[in-house]
């Protein structure tokens, strides 16, 4: 079942972007980062278990990013992560969001998904806030994404 995150999700959402920031494939984030943005978040819950989450965040009036998308290992490979990704894209354009992009280590995934590569230049410098934070700065091999609503 696909829903909104509450907050009692909170924990669980950190343990699944923690295994995969741990791996090095994902920037983690503070339990008070996840609660400030929780309105940002789907999680997708199977059997009262949380197997997945990502995020929507709105950057600027015509762009947003979709963030911290994590499927459980086992779990891959299941259209789990399409279909919050296709919530995070669904809500942006319910929005008036036109523009999407994603940051990530595996962008074959948003590819498949009708996401292009663009150049990180292309992206405002207001995005780039983050990236101090992360253990990979300023050496990042993240791949910047676009999708954009017809």
């Amino acid at each position: 079942m696909l829903r909104k995150a509450k907050v009692t999700d909170v924990n669980r959402i950190k343990e699944l972007i923690g295994f995969f920031s741990r791996e090095g494939e994902m920037l983690p984030r503070s339990l008070n980062e996840l609660y400030e943005s929780i309105r940002d978040f789907w999680v997708y819950e199977e059997k009262g278990k949380i197997l997945a989450c990502g995020a929507l965040h709105p950057s600027w009036e015509d762009l947003a990013e979709v963030k911290s998308l994590a499927v459980e290992r086992e779990k891959q490979r299941r259209g789990i992560g399409r279909e919050v990704l296709n919530a995070c894209l669904n809500e942006a354009e319910g929005l008036g969001i036109k523009k999407i992009f994603a940051l990530t280590y595996r962008p074959r995934f948003f590819q498949k998904e009708g996401f292009r590569i663009i150049n990180k230049v292309d992206l405002p410098h207001k995005i780039w806030s983050e990236c101090i934070k992360c253990p990979h700065f300023p050496d990042c091999k993240e791949v910047p994404l676009l999708y954009e609503v017809k």
